[in-house]
């Protein structure tokens, strides 16, 4: 790399050469990923190239057949109409692995609309043999055809551009190609945009895609892959890897790793990942920007896309996601720094931890359908509520942390067991209190009521469809587990090899890598790289930091930190360093013009979520805990449906149906 050449918001941080371990830990980081199934065979790739030409030639036959018969356009016309697909995502960026899915967007002219996508394109392609598992999510806030062809998952995305015709040399990243669109549209574009500027961000795209995928599969063995549930998904996670390359640029990728551990367990949240300097392109739309736009004050883990019109990829994340992440983060480090020392192979720092001996207490939620159709409908629903049951979870006082799991279990419960279901566990560690009764009916029910309204509004709602919650110890786990997938997270010791780093449960005292609100913040300067002859100090996190902090009181001016006689030896990199010029006029600018500050839109102030926890009068039972009536069952909707069909859903929710009211159940845990 031209070491004249910055990429980023600011310079690396370091410019080394990689040495021969470095080269050596690469090559064996790159044989663990092999192995763990992180790359496809060549005849694997042709498959998707070919999937990917079939689908190509059915979207211009389709934009001709509409635009001849519907549209009344003369065939001499209609054939130089064009129309094509494009990919972004783990695919565009040259890291699917075996069985990944691609993500593509058809692109159409402007007299194809979005409902001649949704009608006569969706019936066109279940006509198609190879076409399997296929649901339109129109509603959606990027409209999605979900399917299978020839095995293969597909998220197909749709576009219309205001051009008469869509060549195959159409250039979606001229941001002169989002002019007169709709927001659905500039979202769908938005992900070939994103995933091509990364890529354009990154200073080595070999070394970048190897440590992306190294990420990628730590992120989901631990439990933190997963957009809707509020941790990151794959875009968010090349964004980070891609900052870390700008940092280190001519590093190998296991150095990239470690240092990409290094990085963000000492990430000053939230404070913002920018690869490059955000700008305005004046068409309109919306960018992230704090200063302007309220809700982007109670962002907590603000990760943003480099293409315009910028957005935050993260705004799922909750307080309880966030702390979940931090603390992997520091684990992830402690391991690779030992791996670099030679002290643990790779294959301890991508084996999962033990999510069911972490927590004494889980709430299980359960989504059941009666076919196996509805249940792929309606696990989606579910999944993509449940943020909502965390959210409200973390607002309880009575609650110290709530854990998601992403992964879905098949429940062994037998009153599950013969029907198409999904669960999901949450790990809950309460604040102890002795003689008191929680109350989580509240949360619990509210939850329930979003699941079977949104169904309702959706139309989505069938016979059959449940979503059921319940509350298990730890001791009672096999019940709904098998023992396979309990001997999944089950630690593996190396034989003669002590097992040196230790996965902290939530009950240990002190414990200061705790997502815990409560934990107390560990003050230990960090370890950085010792061959550095400029080294970085870099701030620890601090989940209460309001935004004004995080923009503002930095001792260094400009960009890149300066060193004066005093500090030859060290320098502060500070998130506010992270930051353009141009970004730190910008937010000077807003404090100074205006008599607010932002500290009253933290979300550490916020009071929007207020619940009742009143006592119960339930007696407490013989054993130290007990839940009552723990499942929800579902309301039979058929009159809600017939009430709602017609009203369009506000702002707020909609009237609850009567039904659900009736089926309240009471969630209060006895402490003795």
């Amino acid at each position: 790399m031209d070491a004249s050449k910055t990429l980023g918001m600011t310079s690396a941080i370091s410019l080394a050469k990689p040495k021969a371990s470095d080269l050596e830990h690469t090559r064996e980081l790159e044989e663990y990923l092999r192995d763990a199934g992180m790359f496809e065979t060549d005849a694997e790739l042709n498959h998707r190239f070919e999937v990917l030409g079939k689908l190509n030639n059915l979207v211009k036959a389709w934009i001709r057949d509409v635009s001849i018969n519907v549209k009344n356009m003369p065939p001499q016309i209609a054939d130089t109409v064009g129309g094509k697909i494009c990919t972004f995502g783990s695919y565009r960026l040259g890291v699917a692995g075996k069985g990944a899915d691609i993500d593509a967007l058809c692109v159409a002219p402007r007299h194809i609309e979005r409902q001649d996508y949704f009608t006569s394109f969706y019936e066109l392609l279940k006509e198609q043999s190879e076409v399997t598992e296929m649901r339109a999510v129109e509603e959606a806030f990027v409209p999605v055809i979900k399917m299978k062809y020839e095995n293969i998952e597909i998220d197909l995305l749709f576009a219309r551009l205001a051009l008469k015709e869509v060549h195959d040399s159409v250039d979606l990243n001229d941001d002169s190609i989002l002019k007169n669109l709709d927001e659905k549209c500039v979202r769908s574009l938005n992900g070939c945009r994103v995933t091509d500027e990364i890529l354009r961000q990154v200073p080595n795209r070999e070394s970048f895609r190897l440590a992306l995928r190294a990420i990628k599969l730590w992120a989901k063995r631990h439990g933190v892959y997963s957009n809707v549930l509020g941790y990151l998904g794959g875009v968010s996670w090349a964004m980070l890897v891609a900052r870390t390359c700008q940092l280190y640029p001519n590093a190998t990728a296991s150095t990239l790793v470690e240092k990409f551990f290094l990085v963000f367990s000492k990430w000053t949240w939230p404070a913002p990942v920018y690869l490059k300097q955000p700008y305005d392109a004046k068409h309109g739309f919306k960018v992230w920007d704090p200063r302007v736009n309220v809700q982007d004050r109670f962002h907590l883990m603000p990760i943003i896309t480099p293409a315009y019109p910028q957005q935050n990829s993260t705004f799922n994340t909750s307080q309880s996601t966030r702390a979940v992440m931090v603390e992997e983060f520091k684990m992830g480090l402690q391991i690779t720094e030992d791996i670099m020392l030679g002290k643990a192979t790779w294959d301890k720092l991508f084996q999962p931890p033990n999510f069911f001996m972490k927590y004494k207490h889980y709430l299980v939620v359960i989504a059941v359908a009666r076919t196996p159709e509805d249940h792929l409908e309606w696990y989606g629903l579910v999944e993509s509520k449940i943020r909502h049951l965390i959210s409200s979870l973390e607002h309880n006082p009575a609650i110290k942390t709530v854990h998601i799991n992403p992964v879905t279990f098949n429940c062994q419960d037998p009153e599950y067991k013969d029907k198409p279901h999904s669960s999901w566990f949450l790990g809950v560690d309460f604040n102890k209190s002795e003689n008191v009764n929680i109350d989580l009916t509240n949360d619990i029910n509210k939850f329930v009521e979003v699941v079977y309204k949104q169904s309702t509004y959706n139309k989505a709602y069938k016979e059959g469809m449940e979503v059921n919650c319940k509350y298990v110890k730890r001791k009672q786990l096999t019940n709904y587990l098998s023992q396979e997938d309990l001997d999944k997270y089950k630690p593996k010791v190396e034989e003669g090899q002590p097992q040196t780093i230790r996965q902290k449960r939530k009950s240990d005292v002190g414990s200061q890598d705790s997502p815990s609100r409560e934990s107390p913040e560990n003050n230990k300067k960090p370890k950085i790289d010792g061959d550095l002859t400029t080294q970085a100090t870099l701030n620890g996190d601090d989940s209460n930091i309001s935004i004004d902090e995080a923009f503002s009181n930095t001792s260094i001016p400009g960009l890149a930190p300066e060193i004066n006689a005093a500090q030859h030896s060290t320098y502060i990199f500070s998130h506010t360093h992270a930051l353009s010029s141009y970004l730190e006029e910008y937010f000077n600018t807003a404090t100074s013009s205006s008599s607010h500050t932002l500290d009253k839109y933290s979300p550490s102030s916020s009071s929007s979520l207020s619940h009742h926890h009143g006592q119960s009068h339930h007696a407490p039972t013989n054993g130290r805990v007990s839940f009552s009536r723990p499942v929800v069952k579902p309301p039979p909707l058929v009159l809600a449906r017939q009430r709602l069909s017609s009203i369009e859903l506000p702002d707020v929710l909609t009237p609850e149906p009567p039904q659900l009211a009736a089926t309240r159940n009471n969630f209060i845990i006895h402490f003795k």
